[in-house]
């Protein structure tokens, strides 16, 4: 422990402080923890957490200490994860799966609060996704409610919570809902699980998919049940690989844009629906993490009167740093030189087409065929077939994401810059989140090399990566002879037809 730790003005804020944290395991949530641990003196952190059967919650937190989000942390402060205390509890559960105990524990102790439990699956059920992300939220709005030393409650949602319009300002937007989140809890306490998913189609009305409508309920359970809580929102835009902590490149999962990156280092992904014009909305976690907690501390400086709605923040490229998906997609090939996979199936290369009803004759021929041809080798080898499965699951992933990857959006960040602004030098270095700062370049080249230990759990060493470059220039020869094999066929059944014709 260091006087250093309570230099700044967020530092200073959480110092003693206890915290309340839900979606701790997730990917954002572990960054948030170190984060917090690492940086501040935080009294005491509790984190909701589901329990698993054969595995106490408390084993859990233990398991951290391997884990590579943690490891500079253990370096630094190795007694750090005895602050953190586990609750057992369950968003899918009624009041939260909380014990009566813990939630007076919770009640008498917890001055700041970070709601991010959430499920971002896209193409969740909608009962699912209600109970997670809308019911929630108003279970934990009425927690807070009755904690008597509350100081800051931040709820995490998404920047495309209101993605049916182009132009997202940092405020609410209860007019785009076709019913209040009022009504829609009520239709599901009375409805089956069964009818509310049939009831879909209807209910979402112009949203693209059951996450995106369920964070926006949860904002309008905000919007009319906050009252004067110490409370902000939080929207980040598509959270990607850490910039610079906890650990370079870090990555510890495969949704939307890093599952497109190490779909094509792996020569899988050849083809996708995707607008090489339009912008992507790219914000390292760890650039989150750092603005979740700038909000945390500016919430516990504002007065807010009942009518009054809660502040807004907005995480998302800024206006003079905006990327397009084809600047992404050059950034993705770059590094297939650089940080060659060993573990390849096929030459990494990637076709983008926007012509929706071509898009399944085209994977036909780019994947499903190679696939059945690969399947059946390994059938021969007497190993099991699955790269046909693999594609059906890649197929239905691209269709669900082809409505962000063929669009753009433009997302206000008036009060996210001001918060900056108010920003002590020191912690504006401590906890960074200047989007317009960041050097893409240096991000992707930090960023596919994490894909290629923390998802390929590939090594960054010279012989790996020797051994990666060997086979990729094995595979690149290939892919030219095969390509010029199937244009000499090509050509000669042309011929063919033309002396047919003549």
């Amino acid at each position: 422990m260091t006087d250093a730790m309570d230099t700044t003005h967020i530092q200073k804020c959480f110092k003693g402080k206890t915290v309340f944290l839900t979606g701790a395991t997730g990917f954002l949530g572990k960054v948030v923890i170190e984060k917090l641990l690492r940086t501040t003196e935080v009294r005491r952190v509790y984190i909701l957490i589901r329990p698993k059967r054969g595995v106490k919650i408390q084993e859990r937190i233990t398991m951290w200490s391997r884990e590579s989000p943690f490891e500079r942390l253990i370096n630094e402060r190795p007694e750090a994860l005895q602050r953190v205390s586990p609750i057992a509890g369950d968003c899918l559960a009624p009041d939260l799966g909380l014990s009566d105990q813990d939630r007076k524990l919770l009640a008498s102790e917890v001055q700041f609060v970070i709601h991010g439990a959430a499920t971002v699956r896209f193409d969740e059920p909608l009962h699912i996704a209600l109970t997670i992300n809308t019911r929630a939220t108003k279970l934990m709005l009425q927690l807070a409610k009755e904690m008597k030393l509350l100081e800051s409650f931040v709820h995490i949602s998404t920047a495309f919570s209101n993605c049916v319009i182009q132009n997202i300002k940092e405020k609410f937007y209860p007019e785009h809902l076709d019913y209040s989140s009022e009504q829609i809890l009520q239709i599901s306490n009375l409805v089956s699980d069964k009818l509310l998913n049939n009831m879909e189609p209807a209910l979402l009305g112009s949203f693209p998919n059951t996450y995106t409508y369920s964070k926006a309920l949860a904002e309008d359970v905000i919007l009319r049940e906050a009252g004067t809580l110490p409370l902000c929102i939080f929207r980040p835009a598509i959270i990607i690989a850490a910039h610079k902590e906890p650990q370079i490149g870090w990555i510890d999962n495969l949704y939307g844009p890093m599952a497109i990156l190490f779909g094509v280092a792996k020569g899988v992904l050849r083809i996708a629906t995707i607008d090489v014009k339009t912008d992507v909305s790219l914000v390292p976690v760890d650039y989150c993490a750092n603005l979740a907690l700038a909000c945390a501390w500016q919430t516990t400086k504002d007065e807010r009167k009942e009518k009054e709605a809660p502040t807004i923040y907005q995480l998302a490229p800024s206006e003079g740093n905006k990327i397009t998906n084809g600047e992404f997609i050059n950034h993705a090939l770059d590094g297939r030189m650089r940080f060659p996979l060993t573990k390849m199936i096929w030459y990494p290369f990637l076709h983008c087409i926007t012509t929706m009803w071509l898009y399944p004759l085209a994977a036909f021929f780019y994947h499903t065929l190679p696939a059945y041809f690969f399947d059946l080798a390994l059938w021969l080898q007497g190993r099991k077939p699955r790269l046909v499965k693999i594609y059906q699951k890649v197929h239905r992933t691209l269709m669900i994401l082809g409505p962000f990857s063929c669009r753009s959006w433009e997302f206000e960040t008036n009060n996210t810059d001001r918060l900056r602004n108010q920003l002590s030098a020191e912690d504006r270095k401590l906890y960074y989140f200047d989007m317009a700062s960041l050097d893409w370049t240096e991000y992707f080249q930090s960023a596919l090399g994490g894909m290629r230990v923390f998802l390929g759990k590939e090594p960054l060493t010279p012989e790996s990566v020797a051994k990666g470059l060997k086979l990729i220039k094995r595979l690149k020869l290939l892919h030219h002879i095969l390509q010029f094999g199937l244009c000499s066929v090509a050509a000669i059944a042309l011929w063919f037809l033309l002396k047919l014709v003549v």
